[in-house]
């Protein structure tokens, strides 16, 4: 899976959300993504990537060496090591992940993601839609009930675009995606974007 996932390059995986992606230097928190974490680096933004999975973290970390990324293994809904730190951030990816999460634990972990983002920040994910692999843990996720989250935390969505797989063998299955995009109002009330 790690090798598959590296193969998909970030600027076209993300290429929905590069207009919110902000200028370097910037502090961003990649949740569940190695590769994602390195192409922010590679820009000069300082990076927070979060990992649970010691087979996708250890191969990213030999993989993308870089001092502007500090490795750190924590999970979602709680994100407990990260939330204590009390460090915010401009820009917060979720990529592939919001699905591993069942109803529950997406309505625990959204309050803790709003509290990461700084005031006028963002949150982008992509969710995947379609069969589940056998032996994974993956839920079906309407748009609207994610919107409907955030918005209740302070939220407003910005971007909502269903698009296909990049990758042709999920394609043929029938595999999609919901690219969502969240900022947070800046210090006087306003959303920026």
């Amino acid at each position: 899976m790690f090798q598959r996932y590296e193969s998909i390059g970030a600027a076209e995986n993300h290429r929905h959300v590069l207009h919110l992606i902000p200028k370097a230097p910037a502090r961003v928190l990649d949740i569940g993504s190695g590769r994602d974490a390195a192409w922010f680096a590679s820009f000069g933004h300082r990076v927070i990537a979060v990992e649970p999975t010691d087979a996708l973290r250890i191969p990213a970390m030999a993989r993308h060496p870089s001092p502007l990324i500090e490795w750190l293994d924590d999970s979602l809904p709680d994100l407990v090591r990260l939330r204590a730190r009390g460090e915010t951030f401009d820009l917060v990816m979720l990529t592939a992940v919001w699905m591993h999460l069942d109803q529950t634990q997406r309505q625990y972990a959204m309050p803790n993601l709003a509290s990461l983002i700084g005031s006028g920040g963002t949150i982008t994910m992509t969710i995947r839609h379609g069969p589940v692999p056998p032996a994974r843990r993956m839920f079906e996720i309407p748009a609207e009930e994610t919107i409907a989250l955030a918005q209740a935390h302070g939220l407003r969505c910005v971007l909502n675009v269903a698009s296909e797989s990049r990758q042709e063998r999920n394609r043929a299955a029938g595999i999609t995606w919901t690219n969502l995009a969240f900022v947070k109002a800046d210090a006087s009330g306003s959303f920026s974007r």
